[in-house]
């Protein structure tokens, strides 16, 4: 006898919004930690497969320099591969001017730019003061809103740094707002290195809309280090935040930060929602599948719970 494959109850809660947009990253912040070299094919392919499970917002590569991050090497080689799918976004991570020539070449029309909440990460990161950082940025946000792009902003280290410990949410509201300022229409808010909870979520959340930053101008990207995601993405949700990121099997952590690890997986993520009424457009059982395919071609077993549970 075959059992039916097990279901969440679907129970929805007052106070959430509708309708969640999923921001996947695995394709670049779940794979630009990895240590052995992903073929671009099996990238192309991965990036084909989340399309197919109904993902629309697929960031697919950084183009950073390749000594920084080399498992991304190939960002233009894996553009020309993709053949992108109707309807989907494909966004890219610039760190600089020189970053944007190669996005812009690649005829992407979604940008993202990465800044820190910190000092101490900033110097390590960027190689630029927190306000130095601003001061890269700029040309890069100017030039990009000039050509026509969407330019995203994430703020890392915002509920902790490993140098500085707790990260004041007034620090990371004025960064945000300095970045909203500057042009990005979107702020992702980075527990880097994972530490945060559902009290500090919505302590940095209050401090941004206090800032004038607005909830709808607001993204959430949580790693799962203590186990905190998907209780940080629900405070997140019921303070009105309706883009999520995620990285489908759990993959991913940050190549300058070593505490993080992964992010949060986007399995889990879309079995709260349904288990909440939340409407995503995702396809669990094809996102399953390509997380459950995309371990093999890593020789491991998916981190996250839900592809376990279902493909094991």
């Amino acid at each position: 006898m075959t059992t039916a494959r097990a279901l969440p109850m679907t129970v929805p809660a007052a106070g959430l919004p509708e309708r969640v947009t999923i921001y996947e990253v695995g394709a670049r912040d779940g794979l630009q930690n990895e240590s052995a070299v992903v073929p671009v094919e099996v990238k192309a392919e991965f990036l084909h497969r989340l399309a197919g499970a109904g993902l629309r917002t697929l960031e697919a590569t950084s183009f950073v320099h390749p000594k920084w991050v080399p498992q991304l090497a190939d960002a233009a080689d894996l553009l020309r591969q993709l053949v992108r799918a109707e309807g989907v976004d494909y966004p890219v991570l610039v760190p600089n001017e020189r970053g944007l020539d190669r996005a812009l070449e690649a005829g992407v029309a979604h940008v993202a730019i990465f800044g820190s909440a910190t000092e101490t990460f900033a110097q390590r990161n960027l190689n630029r003061s927190l306000d130095e950082q601003f001061g890269m940025f700029a040309p890069v946000v100017e030039r990009a809103l000039a050509e026509g792009l969407r330019v995203r902003g994430y703020v890392s280290m915002c509920f902790g740094d490993p140098w500085e410990g707790p990260v004041a949410p007034e620090q990371v509201a004025a960064v945000g707002r300095r970045l909203v300022e500057m042009g990005c229409h979107q702020l992702s808010l980075g527990d880097t290195i994972g530490t945060g909870t559902p009290g500090h979520v919505d302590a940095v959340l209050d401090a941004c809309a206090a800032d004038g930053v607005p909830m709808t101008q607001l993204a959430v990207h949580f790693h799962d280090t203590y186990g905190q995601a998907l209780a940080n993405t629900l405070a997140a949700l019921r303070k009105g935040v309706t883009c999520v990121d995620a990285s489908a099997g759990g993959l991913g952590g940050c190549p300058y930060a070593e505490s993080a690890t992964g992010n949060l997986a986007t399995e889990d993520l879309v079995w709260m929602l349904d288990g909440l009424g939340v409407a995503h457009g995702v396809d669990l059982d094809r996102l399953v599948a390509t997380s459950a395919w995309m371990a093999e071609q890593l020789g491991r077993p998916s981190p996250s719970r839900v592809v376990r549970a279902l493909a094991g």
